[in-house]
């Protein structure tokens, strides 16, 4: 069963129940507070009872402290002390995050059994006793309020680590039903830049990527790294990658319609299309970014103005793809003739990222696809408002996540990344977690319509983590 993460988790069980066996299995050292951990660091050891008010003291201001954060805290005592139980169930609401009990409900001779096999076994009328107040609170646990109570019976293993397998490449690509593209935002290259793109194109290929796009920006944009940082030209930077004779389907994500005329952006789109066999795609948007504009000497019209510009952009790079080379007269753009050469080997997909209102529309009626983000329920309202306009427009969503291989990992992910947001804001911003996590909030979003998630990482520095992605796909 999957519990709620963040939350405040209490451990309800006598001694030898697995409470602690369990909780080690699932969550991070950092993120467990025991009463006989802590026994250990204020008295002689685990088992100093003298120590107990001390450690319970020191309990309470861990718990107060994480909570306040909006950190899992999982509360590993025998959990039968009704006040104390009351009490965390206080700072959880306090905090807002959900309250959960986990009761262990292992048969007592289960229970004598492990006691005995330790080094310290506690005293037989002891754990007799623990048996009893365990069985009598039991039943009045469901009155308590608590947001979730689950039941463990036993002892549950921790759920077994399959390796995930490369898909065929024929069968292209797919993750609960969703095509995944890698995103690629920064460039930490260092000294040999083409070394490092053809790295990471290949080891997308090789992950079960079905293609690989790139940002369209001057300058590199402040959420993804310093001003300074390589922010390369992304159609010779896909040129590059088409020679590598990969599977990947390859385009930018976005490409503001005030960079070039859109016949231009048309000619490079027809090109790598035909370069790639016919896996070319163009992501296409308003704009947003006036000082890329003014460094690079770009006028930056008015916001109707970049959505009227983006109304017959779309419509000329269309028109330039068709066949023939007739003159065009269309709803919003007249050309006296259309000669475009290479035409591009089939359709060219326009994905048309944003999410104002009129860009929806702009998206369901002109584009093949919308690109929005991904985090709900924000992500639910914008599927609504496109769907409004067009049931048959594909939803593309670009989503931003912190990948770990396992508990420890992603934290410690997290920690590097977050500069000044709490570790709890960026954590949740970010849906950190496992490959696996990632995989069952995708499920969520293909239910919701979704078509393509297209996936980038902030600590993606070269072709090792890209592998480490492999997981993702399946």
């Amino acid at each position: 069963m999957e519990l709620p993460d963040p939350a405040v988790v209490v451990l309800v069980g006598p001694s030898g129940s697995g409470k602690s066996t369990w909780a080690t299995e699932r969550y991070r050292r950092d993120e467990i507070v025991s009463s006989d951990t802590l026994r250990g660091v204020v008295g002689s050891g685990p088992h100093d009872l003298d120590a107990s008010a001390d450690a319970f003291d020191l309990l309470e201001r861990i718990v107060a402290g994480r909570t306040g954060r909006g950190l899992t805290t999982v509360v590993d005592t025998l959990g039968t002390d009704e006040a104390r139980r009351g009490g965390w169930l206080a700072r959880a609401r306090e905090a807002g995050v959900p309250a959960v009990l986990v009761v262990f409900d292992t048969p007592d001779a289960e229970c004598r059994r492990r006691n005995a096999t330790r080094d310290r076994p506690v005293p037989a009328p002891t754990l007799a006793g623990q048996l009893n107040r365990h069985h009598a609170v039991r039943s009045q646990l469901e009155l308590e309020g608590w947001d979730l109570i689950h039941a463990v019976t036993g002892s549950e293993a921790a759920p077994e680590v399959v390796p995930a397998g490369v898909p065929d490449a024929a069968e292209r690509r797919s993750s609960q039903g969703l095509k995944v593209l890698l995103q690629v935002s920064r460039f930490p290259w260092g000294e040999d830049p083409l070394a490092w793109l053809t790295g990471v194109a290949r080891a997308a290929d090789e992950a079960g990527f079905a293609g690989l796009s790139v940002m369209d920006h001057l300058i590199q944009i402040p959420q993804v790294d310093r001003a300074w940082a390589p922010i390369p030209e992304p159609w010779v930077t896909l040129g590059a990658v088409a020679g590598l004779g990969t599977g990947l389907e390859l385009g930018t994500l976005v490409s503001p319609i005030t960079f070039r005329a859109p016949g231009i952006t048309a000619k490079a789109a027809a090109t790598l299309d035909v370069l790639t066999g016919g896996r070319a795609f163009v992501g296409v948007g308003a704009g947003w970014w006036e000082r890329e504009h003014a460094a690079f000497g770009l006028d930056f019209p008015p916001p109707k103005q970049r959505l009227d510009d983006l109304e017959r952009g779309i419509e000329t790079m269309r028109a330039l793809w068709a066949s023939g080379t007739k003159a065009y007269d269309g709803a919003l753009v007249s050309l006296p003739e259309t000669t475009c050469y290479p035409r591009p080997v089939g359709d060219v997909p326009v994905i048309v990222g944003g999410t104002g209102p009129r860009t929806l529309r702009i998206a369901a009626g002109l584009g093949d696809a919308a690109n929005v983000p991904s985090a709900r329920p924000r992500l639910d309202s914008l599927v609504a408002a496109l769907r409004a306009h067009s049931e048959s427009v594909r939803i593309t969503v670009l989503d931003l996540p912190t990948i770990g291989t396992d508990r420890d990992d992603t934290w410690a992910r997290v920690e590097r990344l977050r500069g000044r947001t709490p570790a709890a804001a960026y954590a949740q911003r970010t849906h950190a977690g496992t490959a696996a996590q990632q995989r069952d909030r995708w499920g969520g979003l293909a239910e919701l319509g979704v078509d393509t998630v297209f996936v980038g990482v902030a600590d993606l520095e070269g072709p090792d983590d890209v592998a480490r992605l492999a997981p993702l796909l399946g």
